[in-house]
């Protein structure tokens, strides 16, 4: 489905990381619960706080990707993981963010991201894996608030300044960035330290999370290796060997740790392929011309198990630049073979779209909803081709139960908005651009599309108390922003 998308906070994270304790474990099975105890600087409430506000932040200013099938399958993957990982104290929440530089970066209250751009790196599942298991790590080992209770530790004034930079960088990125780097000049080489002791820790912890999650575990060091050699004498390495340093220690430590797990056979993964060739045709900054090479280049040396994916891919470019007859004929086969594969189903989808085909992607649709009838990918496409093909009325019912399903999600509140708008609810289109100011963090805006829609409905009504009650809610949470500021 084609809707709409949307040095910035992971620099901040990577800046201030800190400090851990030295890790031992002789059974890679029992990992000793080590470097938690954060919590006379930060609560874990208190740290939700701050991760909600970052990610408002991030919403706002940075391209994150609004794709349902690559969201769908970032999360699962997450939470995969999340789900064989010890320590957990928060929810998590993964996403994924437009750029074709390498990286991945957590922060506060389990938000972690993923640069499209990884993908490019990333030869397998368990490749990708690695890195996401990592970087949870630093979530669940507090990586972020130890560094702040150790500056506390060392320097009141350094950890004042700590704070109050990291609340600038909510309002103003740019302006906190200036702000942390001032403060952190001072103890450079220290932060360096324990950067790389904390990086040590996270693979330690990252390569038991993805023993148990059933990924291979030698991903790691041989991801790790790939990049070291690739960007040994790099005058500009990618964001991700600035915050996450590989020194050869580091790497052959990840080594040893992996090789005292058992050898695992890991079956080939479908859908990492899938969202690979995806995000290579409309994410990677490619033009048709370019995407198409790529793909045409990989066919030549392709498994049979990996032609399929890359077929896609080079439909999807076709769908994009208008070809939809080369597109028909990859994708006709694909979803012979596979008529149940929802990223097949959403790409057969958009191709109906264009040919204004929408009582055959609406039959599509239907029909496999009655399988996964909660299933979040085809519940935004059946709702986007009903508005496609005019019928927003009948939109309306699926968003609203989709929007309260999923409140985080922009893709909703957008196409309800739309609908509203498109059967005359004034007051319920406010009300939907309203969450979406709010997501973003624009709470002035938010308020006032919900006073706007309360004075616009019958007094007294049911939908005037609804919004009030809404306004009440939205400026407790612009007071509580405004507090992480002070």
């Amino acid at each position: 489905m084609t809707l709409f998308a949307k040095a910035p906070a992971y620099f901040l994270i990577g800046a201030l990381l800190g400090t851990s304790l030295p890790a031992t474990a002789s059974d890679p099975a029992q990992l000793p619960e080590i470097g938690t105890a954060a919590a006379s600087t930060l609560t874990i409430e208190k740290e939700m706080e701050y991760g909600d506000a970052y990610m408002r932040m991030i919403r706002a200013s940075m391209p994150v990707i609004s794709d349902p099938l690559l969201s769908d399958y970032i999360q699962d993957l997450g939470h995969r993981l999340v789900a064989n990982a010890n320590g957990v104290k928060t929810p998590f929440t993964f996403f994924m963010i437009q750029n074709r530089a390498l990286n991945a970066f957590a922060f506060f209250g389990g938000h972690v991201a993923v640069h499209s751009g990884l993908f490019l790196y990333a030869k397998s599942e368990s490749e990708l894996a690695s890195v996401v298991a990592h970087e949870i790590a630093h979530v669940t080992q507090r990586h972020l608030a130890r560094s702040m209770e150790d500056q506390a530790r060392k320097s009141p004034a350094t950890m004042a300044a700590l704070i109050g930079s990291l609340m600038l960088a909510i309002a103003s990125p740019e302006a906190g960035m200036a702000a942390i780097h001032a403060t952190t000049a001072a103890s450079a080489q220290g932060q360096i330290n324990y950067t790389r002791s904390n990086e040590k820790e996270a693979d330690r912890i990252g390569i038991a999370t993805l023993a148990k999650s059933g990924f291979d575990v030698q991903a790691m060091p041989r991801f790790f290796g790939r990049l070291a050699d690739e960007y040994r004498y790099a005058s500009t390495p990618p964001p991700m060997l600035l915050t996450h340093p590989l020194p050869e220690s580091r790497i052959a430590d990840s080594r040893s740790r992996a090789n005292q797990y058992p050898k695992t056979n890991v079956g080939y993964s479908e859908r990492y392929h899938l969202a690979r060739s995806r995000i290579i045709a409309r994410f990677a900054g490619l033009d048709s011309d370019a995407a198409l090479n790529w793909f045409d280049r990989q066919l030549k040396r392709a498994t049979p198990q990996t032609r399929d994916a890359l077929n896609y891919g080079k439909a999807i470019v076709y769908i994009d630049s208008g070809k939809y007859q080369q597109a028909q004929a990859l994708l006709s086969p694909l979803l012979a073979k596979e008529p149940n594969n929802r990223f097949y189903i959403d790409t057969a989808t958009d191709l109906d779209l264009y040919q204004k085909q929408y009582g055959r992607a609406i039959k599509r649709l239907e029909n496999a909803l009655k399988s996964a009838p909660s299933n979040n990918v085809l519940r935004l496409n059946l709702a986007h081709t009903m508005q496609e093909a005019g019928k927003y009325s009948q939109s309306i019912p699926i968003l609203t139960r989709y929007t309260h399903d999923n409140p985080d999600d922009p893709n909703g509140w957008h196409m309800l908005a739309q609908g509203q708008a498109a059967v005359g609810r004034r007051d319920a289109e406010l009300a939907a651009r309203a969450e979406l100011f709010a997501l973003n963090g624009a709470w002035p805006k938010a308020i006032q599309n919900y006073i706007q829609a309360s004075q616009l409905v019958e007094i007294n009504s049911l939908d005037q108390a609804r919004y009030d009650a809404r306004i009440d809610q939205l400026r407790l949470d612009q007071q509580r922003a405004a507090s992480l500021q002070r």
